[in-house]
């Protein structure tokens, strides 16, 4: 404190020279005065000055470890949001084919939205189900007027696919192709057996920016991507997922 008023807050032993030489003109100033107390004072003076500077020296070392702390936060949060698809571009494109909702069928009957009573009469029982608040989706499909979720919702799980049920609403969410489940697109059946080169010629854009992703318990897996809407109203697209060439899954895809 005392130092930093003498000095205009900077220390200026910062150094093991500058140090001894302020010393020795400290204990010089006080040798002419025969005076106990005069002596007492500037050695007390001397004890100041080393405490200002281990002070300052201190606050500095401080407030760098905490901006390098901030720096590296940052960077971590930064390195979340880098995109898991590789070899595809994430930002919409408008170049690449549309699957519009209304050019489905599931199983070749039901639309992507239906009721309750329309799943069993179609598919039966559902194989297991499981809360949404269980899961804690980033994202889901039906919401309450005001943004709030159900907390009855759930997820239905059909031969592999997977469904959401709020109330009576159902809606398609995954499909699994490995074990029966179909896909009619425009009087176009998609099944366990079209390939991705027959993919490739229905949808011959987005066909040129296949790609590679990580599926959770399907390792890694090809990827044609597809728009929702021609006018791009929507923020997600449509993955389809192929193993070892031949149709595998599609997901309803929808960013956080």
């Amino acid at each position: 404190m005392l130092f930093n008023t003498f000095f205009g807050g900077k220390c200026l032993m910062s150094g093991p020279t500058s140090g001894l030489i302020l010393l020795k003109l400290v204990w010089r100033m006080s040798l002419p005065r025969p005076n106990f107390a005069s002596r007492y004072l500037g050695i007390l003076l001397i004890c100041l000055l080393f405490n200002s500077c281990s002070g300052s020296a201190d606050e500095d070392s401080k407030r760098a470890g905490q901006k390098q702390a901030r720096t590296e936060t940052g960077n971590t949060r930064s390195n979340r949001n880098l995109p898991e698809i590789a070899g595809t571009r994430t930002e919409p494109r408008t170049d690449i084919e549309v699957m519009e909702e209304k050019s489905i069928l599931f199983n070749g009957r039901l639309k992507r939205y239906f009721s309750l009573i329309q799943f069993k009469a179609v598919l039966g029982e559902p194989d297991s189900s499981k809360l949404l608040g269980e899961v804690e989706p980033c994202t889901n499909i039906f919401q309450e007027a005001d943004g709030s979720i159900d907390p009855q919702t759930r997820y239905l799980f059909k031969n592999g696919s997977r469904f959401e049920n709020a109330q009576d609403r159902v809606a398609v969410d995954q499909i699994n192709f490995m074990y029966g489940d179909y896909l009619v697109f425009n009087d176009i059946t998609l099944n366990r057996h079209t390939t991705l080169a027959e993919l490739k010629r229905l949808f011959p854009q987005a066909g040129k920016r296949v790609g590679l992703m990580e599926v959770a318990g399907s390792g890694k897996l090809q990827v044609m991507q597809l728009r929702e809407d021609e006018n791009n109203q929507s923020d997600g697209h449509i993955n389809i997922f192929f193993k070892q060439g031949k149709l595998y899954s599609l997901q309803w895809w929808f960013p956080c």
